[in-house]
């Protein structure tokens, strides 16, 4: 299995769908959301099933229910989650599936690059977007 290449992932990508996202200001799926919107400029998607929208701050129950399909789902689930929500990407169209550590999950990682999508397990985009842009303003 190779290894994905982050930074063409980071360069191309327009739209993350943050599937785990949290209204806590404190928790990693809150604030990297913030980040990938505010300072990084992409199209954040916050998914999650329970949270209410604003209208500052929509909020989808799943990815079925985003308005079209998404470059990059970004997951802060559990990893026994992950089967589910790796056919909900793939019947989306997402291009990657990001296991952020803590959400890692093998199995649904392979399923995910037999749908032709590309699997980054156990990394934290936050982390690499944040080194792939200090590289590149090198």
């Amino acid at each position: 299995m190779s290894q994905p290449d982050i930074p063409s992932i980071l360069a191309e990508s327009r739209t993350i769908a943050v599937v785990g996202w949290s209204v806590k200001a404190d928790r990693p799926s809150h604030w990297i959301a913030e980040y990938l919107e505010q300072d990084a400029g992409y199209q954040v998607f916050r998914v999650n099933p329970v949270a209410e929208s604003t209208e500052e701050r929509p909020v989808w129950p799943d990815l079925a229910a985003l308005p079209g399909p998404v470059d990059v789902v970004d997951v802060f689930r559990a990893p026994q989650h992950l089967p589910e929500i790796v056919a909900e990407a793939a019947r989306l169209g997402a291009k990657v599936v990001w296991m952020q550590p803590g959400a890692e999950n093998e199995s649904a990682a392979e399923a995910a690059r037999c749908d032709g999508m590309t699997a980054v397990v156990g990394e934290c985009l936050y982390a690499r977007h944040k080194a792939w842009r200090a590289e590149t303003a090198e």
